[in-house]
């Protein structure tokens, strides 16, 4: 009798985990092949029990497991979507299984990783395999308040030029901080030779009233969502401010995936019904592109012996206009373009390929990523649970 009752047991938990596992379908339904796109995959779209944990799943590929990453998106403990990303040929499907198990061979390097830097004033730094940024917080914005040499007053992103796969943010920190050396020195790495002054750098906000562009200080507050092999995400808040008499609120929720050159930006704005994103136009050397109907913006130009293309992209029929605002004023020329906000929020993506550490050598190689790029976001590989 108890034997029978043992395995009835271990046939029932048998069961129980094979019910658990899933084979998922995944299309392209375009006519390019796929890869360094994220499919996140949550309980409820794999048809899994409240009580699943995400982090216990592995994902199967002809017999090959693949990387993951399970991320905890609203901090209550439990991990909320589980990321990989397929390659899928042009005009195909492939078959995944979703497996409970662990993967031997996952990566132990944070490929995709941001901090809070306090021993650099109090930077905000994000970098993923192909492209590192930065953002400046409340303390460098009071230095220059203050008058106190070495601060910075601005909410514009700076961009940090990389030209290794591996990350370098902790590296090029430690060799300023330390005295070891500089990362505005290229030694075979990279450097840091973006000016972002007053500008908006590399994806920077505006709201413009009547013609001028008015836009907040530094961020005030910062919160760490994930690192990892496949994404980093996080969220800067700003004070509130102000646009001609119009209270503007805005946070940012920002992500770099793998193998992308642009962040995603997800601002949540109130005091507004458009934003404009812009790229700094530095000292107005170089050429801007766009295409509204695509969904993209484009600056390249010249830096120091080098050239580097910016970029905006922004989901069908968000970008309404641009505006290549060229002044004699400081720092503030910028090519700007127009996002509509929806439930107040705006979604935009804004990067940059720098031509010594990026496949893009001209500016229609640039263009071309981001003409591509808008494709793929507006047309997101299709995932189906197979029954």
């Amino acid at each position: 009798m108890k034997k029978n009752l043992l395995l009835t047991v271990i046939l029932a938990s048998n069961f129980a985990i094979h019910s658990q596992n899933k084979t998922i379908t995944i299309t392209n339904t375009l006519a390019t092949d796929r890869e360094f796109e994220t499919v996140e995959l949550t309980k409820k779209i794999l048809g899994l029990p409240t009580a699943a944990k995400l982090d216990n799943y592995i994902i199967k590929n002809n017999n090959s497991i693949l990387e993951t990453q399970t991320v905890d998106n609203d901090g209550d403990g439990n991990m909320d979507v589980l990321l990989f990303q397929p390659k899928i040929k042009a005009k195909s499907k492939e078959e995944f299984e979703v497996l409970v198990g662990t993967n031997p061979n996952a990566s132990q390097v944070a490929s995709c990783y941001s901090r809070f830097v306090p021993e650099r004033i109090d930077d905000y730094a994000w970098e993923n395999n192909k492209v590192a940024f930065r953002a400046y917080g409340p303390v460098a914005q009071k230095m220059v308040e203050d008058k106190v040499p070495g601060g910075a007053l601005t909410s514009g992103i700076d961009a940090w030029l990389k030209r290794v796969e591996y990350p370098i943010i902790n590296k090029w920190y430690d060799k300023m901080t330390t005295g070891k050396g500089t990362y505005h020195k290229d030694t075979g790495e990279g450097l840091d030779n973006f000016q972002v002054g007053d500008s908006r750098g590399i994806g920077g906000i505006a709201v413009n009233i009547d013609g001028k562009y008015y836009f907040s200080k530094n961020f005030v507050s910062w919160k760490t969502i994930t690192t990892g092999p496949i994404r980093t995400s996080f969220i800067l808040t700003y004070a509130d401010w102000d646009a001609k008499g119009n209270k503007i609120t805005e946070s940012k929720l920002i992500s770099l995936d793998y193998g992308s050159y642009l962040s995603r930006y997800e601002t949540s704005i109130t005091g507004t019904k458009t934003i404009a994103v812009g790229i700094t136009l530095h000292d107005k050397k170089g050429t801007i592109g766009t295409d509204l109907k695509k969904g993209w913006l484009s600056y390249w130009e010249p830096l120091d012996d080098s050239e580097i293309g910016m970029g905006i992209v922004a989901p069908k029929n968000t970008l309404t206009s641009f505006d290549n605002h060229v002044t004699n004023e400081k720092e503030l020329s910028n090519l700007y373009g127009n996002i509509s906000v929806k439930n107040e929020k705006a979604i935009y993506y804004t990067g940059f390929g720098w031509k010594k550490g990026s496949p893009f050598q001209t500016k229609q190689e640039w263009e071309t990523y981001l003409t591509s790029f808008a494709e793929k976001i507006n047309n997101p590989l299709v995932v189906k649970v197979k029954k």
